[in-house]
C-alpha cells in the first residue's frame, strides 16, 4: 500500500479531537521534563518495545523494578499496529503494582535531543494518553531515577483495566501497517524471556492468543 492511498492516508490521521504534535511542542515537553528533573546520567525504563526495539544508543542496560506501576495492555491504538475499525491494544504503565524491565543509560550528551526522539517515538496524539514522567526504580546496583511513559486515565486512549482474555481477543485479532498485535506480544514475551524477566500475565495472555489464532487458522481451513 503506497502512502499517497485513500486508505493509508486515513489510518494516519489521529482519533478525534487529538492531532499531531508541532516540533516545538515536542521541544517544549522535553525542556519541561528537564526542568522537572536534569539527570546527570539519563535513564530511560523500558517494558515493551522499547525493550526489542529501542531506535536509540544506549551504554548500559541494567534490570530494574518499577514499584508503584505494572505493565498492562490499556493503550487503545486505532493506528499502526490498529485500525479504527478494530483498534488495537498497547501496552504502558499503569498505576498500582510493580513492573520487571529493562533500565537503559543513554549517552552523556544531549539529553535534551535525546528526550525528544523519544517523545516522538512514544507519543502518538496530542494531547497524548502515553505521557513521560519520571519513576523510581530499584535494581541489583541500587536506585535510580528514570524517565518512563504512563498511561493518562484520564487520556482518550485509555481502555482501562480489562480481563486477559479481553486482551487476548483484541490481540489476536488487530493488526495495521506496523504489523500485527499479536506480533507485538510475541515480540515483548521473547526479549523479556531472554533477558529473565516473566510476567505471568503476558505469558497467560499469549497462550490465549495462540490458542484462538490457532482455532481462527483451523475454522477458515475447513471454511
Amino acid at each position: 500500500m503506497s502512502r499517497g492511498s485513500s486508505a493509508w492516508s486515513r489510518i494516519q490521521v489521529p482519533e478525534p479531537g487529538t492531532s499531531e504534535h508541532s516540533d516545538a511542542e515536542f521541544d517544549g515537553l522535553a525542556e519541561q521534563l528537564l526542568a522537572q528533573y536534569r539527570p546527570e546520567t539519563l535513564w530511560v525504563f523500558a517494558y515493551g518495545s522499547l525493550i526489542w526495539n529501542p531506535e536509540f544508543i544506549y551504554e548500559e542496560q541494567r534490570q530494574a523494578t518499577a514499584l508503584g506501576w505494572h505493565r498492562s495492555f490499556c493503550l487503545k491504538l486505532t493506528r499502526w499496529r490498529g485500525t479504527p475499525e478494530l483498534p488495537a491494544l498497547m501496552l504502558a504503565l499503569d498505576r498500582g503494582g510493580s513492573c520487571n524491565g529493562i533500565a537503559y543509560r543513554l549517552p552523556a550528551e544531549d539529553h535534551l535531543g535525546q528526550i525528544v526522539q523519544l517523545l516522538r517515538r512514544e507519543i502518538d496524539a496530542n494531547p497524548p494518553t502515553n505521557v513521560p514522567c519520571w519513576i523510581k526504580l530499584r535494581t541489583r546496583d541500587g536506585p535510580l531515577r528514570a524517565l518512563a511513559f504512563v498511561a493518562a486515565p484520564e487520556g482518550r486512549a485509555y481502555a482501562g483495566r480489562l480481563a486477559l482474555e479481553q486482551v487476548a481477543h483484541t490481540l489476536a485479532r488487530a493488526a495495521g501497517h506496523w504489523g500485527s498485535s499479536a506480533q507485538y506480544l510475541f515480540r515483548t514475551v521473547a526479549k523479556l524471556e531472554e533477558s529473565g524477566i516473566r510476567d505471568r500475565n503476558l505469558w497467560r495472555i499469549q497462550d490465549l492468543v495462540a490458542r484462538q489464532i490457532i482455532a481462527s487458522t483451523e475454522a477458515q481451513r475447513q471454511g
